[in-house]
């Protein structure tokens, strides 16, 4: 049986919520070059939290999922600038907030793998 793993599960379907959020954009230059960026950080998270599960190594570990804080953070960024744009007829708060969610996990992972003896 396979362990539950959070940040696996809620990086997945994240990415699966942007892509989907992503549809709505405005058919406008603007809409395409802000969902480019948000897509290919959305999906980054998870395909490096999939690789540091993979880890051959600690620090290989901490390495990968590094990566993927920082994509987390690009992301926020992103959905930010989304929200304070109006870009959207819908309300992107709740992005921000799941988006916010998942930098603390990730935080919380590096920051306990690093202090790991």
């Amino acid at each position: 049986m396979i362990k539950e793993n959070i940040v696996q599960e809620k990086s997945y379907n994240f990415a699966i919520e942007i892509i989907q959020l992503i549809k709505k954009f405005p058919r406008k230059n603007d809409g395409f070059v802000l969902g480019k960026q948000l897509l290919r950080s959305s999906t980054s998270i998870g395909a490096n939290v999939e690789e540091a599960i993979g880890a051959f190594s600690k620090s290989d570990f901490i390495y990968k999922m590094s990566i993927a804080l920082k994509e987390a953070r690009e992301k926020h960024y992103w959905l930010r600038l989304i929200r304070d744009s109006n870009m959207l007829n819908q309300n992107a708060e709740a992005y921000v907030l799941k988006a916010e969610e998942l930098i603390k996990i990730l935080t919380a992972i590096v920051k306990r793998s690093k202090n790991q003896n």
